[in-house]
């Protein structure tokens, strides 16, 4: 297994969601690579929007960690990255409220994300969609695959 600098597991994690519709049946998927291990994961709901795949995507993955980590998180969904690194202190600090005042959609899911990101040392990186990233192209093919398999 690979260590980083702080001696926890080095572990490099893609995610992406997918929707038919919003909302529609979606799909999510995650690739963890620690060293020479690789792990897949996939899933989905009948009926969920794009946001809640993206965010059960990045859950799913940490969840799947079994100790303390050094993650380098990559998404292509800029509504994970600036939720976690932007708004979240201020929802937690205004109750779950939107500077608008008015309830953060997908509460639930930011709530067991923040939970989990607490456990781990997370760098949250934005990668472009659909742009010849290898890790992202893989985790979008899961994230349709899951889609597929929901959508029946």
């Amino acid at each position: 297994m690979n260590k980083a600098e702080d001696g926890l597991p080095k572990v490099v994690i893609y995610t992406d969601g997918a929707c038919r519709g919003n909302p529609g049946p979606g799909g999510w998927g995650a690739i963890l690579i620690s060293g020479e291990n690789r792990k897949e994961l996939i899933g989905g709901d009948r009926r969920t929007t794009n946001n809640r795949m993206e965010l059960t995507a990045s859950i799913e993955a940490l969840k799947s960690l079994k100790r303390k980590c050094d993650v380098d998180l990559y998404t292509d969904s800029k509504y994970l990255k600036d939720g976690v690194e932007k708004w979240l202190p201020a929802w937690k600090r205004n109750n779950w409220q939107t500077a608008s005042r008015t309830p953060v959609k997908n509460q639930d899911l930011w709530e067991w994300l923040d939970y989990l990101a607490l456990q781990h040392s997370i760098r949250w990186c934005w990668v472009k969609g659909h742009a010849g990233n290898a890790g992202n192209e893989r985790a979008d093919k899961l994230a349709k695959r899951g889609l597929k398999e929901n959508s029946s």
